[in-house]
């Protein structure tokens, strides 16, 4: 089975106010994303689940309009939302006074069957702010690794809080460049490997219980590959990543995991991507890239035929 997410970063807020969408209206916006990713038949593909993961705004339009079609419309597609929270709610405990996060529970009763825990972005905010209190921890080596492993702590304990709601979840991994370090590829795979391995070694923790009622797919992104201007890496870097992380997975848990590349899918390496014996789907976030950036669906199928087509 093949594995696509689309995460629809800002698309809750208006281009005018500094986001990405651009009407005005964002939830009728949401609402047109899905009628059209129905429409062109994604939510039906033989062997391809389609998820998308959108702010929690948007989440309860885009799934009205998703239940709105027939089922055999869209059985392999679903919606989920950016990540939750390390506490949940309970009965008879506490009832979520959580104020600016979400609660898996709350995920749960919008309705979403993934989240992704680990985004690249929320592993950095909040490395950030364990180095606000210990500044040391953005220079000194073992400052670093003890940060890290408080990051894929805390990582751990939201996965766990969604899988007990029953929502799946796209968990996310990936190397600095410093912690990547200089040199050739050989030169830098015991570093890359020493960084992936302790982030699934604590982040998977425990989640072998609940399978497989539950799914858990790893999302690697390259961390010094993800933005502007940058060079994202070839098919062999790839490939022995997703191979390294599947192999390391089986060790430690016992079970096998779906790897998909979360540094960026998109039509201009979707063909490259979808050769990679190892790689089992990818993270889609943007189809257009210059001024107006925009999502289309109609691109988005385009992006998939591409990646099967290899």
């Amino acid at each position: 089975m093949h594995e696509i997410f689309i995460n629809l970063k800002r698309f809750d807020v208006p281009k005018k106010m500094g986001g990405l969408c651009l009407t005005d209206d964002a939830q009728a916006w949401i609402e047109d994303i899905i009628e059209q990713t129905v429409k062109l038949g994604l939510g039906k593909l033989d062997d391809v689940n389609v998820a998308y993961t959108i702010p929690d705004a948007l989440v309860l339009p885009a799934i009205k309009k998703l239940n709105s079609f027939p089922k055999e419309e869209r059985f392999n597609l679903s919606v989920g939302n950016q990540s939750v929270f390390r506490q949940d709610i309970a009965p008879g405990g506490n009832f979520g006074a959580f104020t600016s996060n979400t609660p898996a529970a709350a995920a749960a009763n919008m309705g979403c069957t993934w989240s992704i825990i680990g985004h690249s972005e929320e592993r950095k905010d909040k490395f950030e702010m364990l180095c606000r209190f210990e500044p040391a921890a953005a220079t000194d080596s073992a400052q670093m690794a003890k940060a890290n492993k408080a990051v894929s702590e805390m990582l751990n304990e939201q996965a766990l809080c969604a899988f007990k709601q029953g929502i799946n979840a796209l968990f996310c991994i990936g190397e600095t460049a410093e912690e990547r370090g200089e040199g050739d590829f050989e030169e830098q795979k015991p570093r890359i490997e020493a960084v992936l391995k302790a982030q699934l070694e604590v982040g998977l923790k425990g989640l072998a219980e609940f399978l497989p009622e539950r799914k858990v797919v790893i999302g690697y992104e390259p961390r010094w590959a993800i933005g502007p201007g940058k060079t994202p890496p070839g098919a062999e870097y790839i490939g022995y990543v997703a191979e390294f992380t599947k192999k390391t997975v089986k060790e430690l848990y016992g079970f096998d995991i779906p790897v998909v590349y979360g540094g960026g899918l998109k039509e201009e390496n979707a063909k490259m991507i979808g050769g990679i014996e190892s790689i089992d789907g990818g993270l889609v976030a943007l189809t257009k890239f210059t001024d107006p950036i925009a999502f289309q669906p109609e691109d988005l199928k385009i992006i998939i035929e591409t990646y099967l087509s290899a």
